[in-house]
């Protein structure tokens, strides 16, 4: 468990939107995700990478994405 003592806000649409776009994620596996990221008040794309469910170039593929949204 990650955990953090950081309440996680709900995703941002475009982030939700780049994942499903460009990584093809499915609405099940950002459903999951979404919850385990509350539940662990964790980073989403962090959780879906430590479910497997995006590899660890994705993950960096979506950190560098982040970065430049800000």
């Amino acid at each position: 468990m990650v955990i953090s003592t950081t309440p996680q806000l709900p995703p941002p649409s475009a982030l939700v939107r780049y994942l499903r776009r460009e990584l093809g994620l499915s609405e099940n596996a950002l459903d999951l995700g979404v919850k385990q990221a509350q539940l662990e008040q964790a980073p989403l794309p962090v959780i879906l990478w430590r479910f497997g469910l995006i590899s660890l170039e994705q993950l960096d593929r979506v950190l560098a994405w982040q970065d430049n949204q800000d």
